[in-house]
């Protein structure tokens, strides 16, 4: 992970041909859910801010590269308790380095590449289920502090240097291993367990400078 980090940021000063970078700072909301936790629905809804910078990596200024340093707060919720409640909020400090490519005849600018987060505090959850029906290990609930995701993104200019940007996000490794689950059903007791992933949509506003 240190590697990557220090790839990405000898890569944008390296990338510069006679053209200044771009800064920005940006703020937003993350939807979010975790994969393997027997939930449906992106229905964690956190804060997504932070700053940024693009720089041109091509003649042209089509291809260009973007360096930030973010905070991103995912998880789980559903409150309906079916198969069981949770409210679990995951705190991150990532570091996405993505390609983008600009559409000559759209203006929008797409994005894709990696992203590297690190969890700065483990989960504060709020859990409840029937024991007689659904049953989640609540034993050992900590998540690993590294996560690296796939990104995609498009942004696109709304007024001079504001733009609106639409960001996916899904976890290449597990953040949680073998997550224990246990359902009643036709009248015996099933076990099993889960590797978990990240995978969220964020909705963000740039000002770029």
């Amino acid at each position: 992970m240190r590697r990557l980090l220090i790839i990405a940021l000898l890569a944008l000063p390296l990338s510069i041909q006679a053209q200044r970078i771009h800064a920005y700072v940006t703020s937003g909301v993350t939807m979010s859910q975790i994969e393997g936790d027997e939930l449906k629905g992106f229905k964690k809804v956190g804060f997504n801010g932070g700053v940024g910078a693009l720089t041109a990596i091509s003649h042209n200024g089509r291809w260009g590269l973007s360096l930030e340093a973010m905070y991103a707060q995912r998880g789980a919720y559903n409150g309906t308790g079916d198969p069981y409640s949770i409210k679990l909020t995951l705190d991150y400090i990532e570091i996405p380095l993505l390609v983008h490519f600009q559409d000559p005849y759209g203006g929008m600018l797409f994005g894709i590449g990696l992203d590297y987060g690190r969890l700065v505090q483990q989960p504060h959850n709020i859990m409840q289920y029937n024991p007689n029906y659904f049953m989640p290990d609540t034993v050992d609930f900590s998540f690993l502090s590294d996560d690296l995701s796939v990104v995609a993104d498009a942004r696109f200019t709304i007024w001079r240097g504001w733009q609106l940007d639409i960001r996916w996000q899904h976890s290449l490794l597990a953040v949680k291993r073998q997550w224990n689950f246990s359902e009643y059903r036709q009248g015996r007791w099933y076990k099993w367990d889960n590797n978990c992933y990240n995978h969220s949509l964020t909705f963000r506003l740039i000002y770029q400078f």
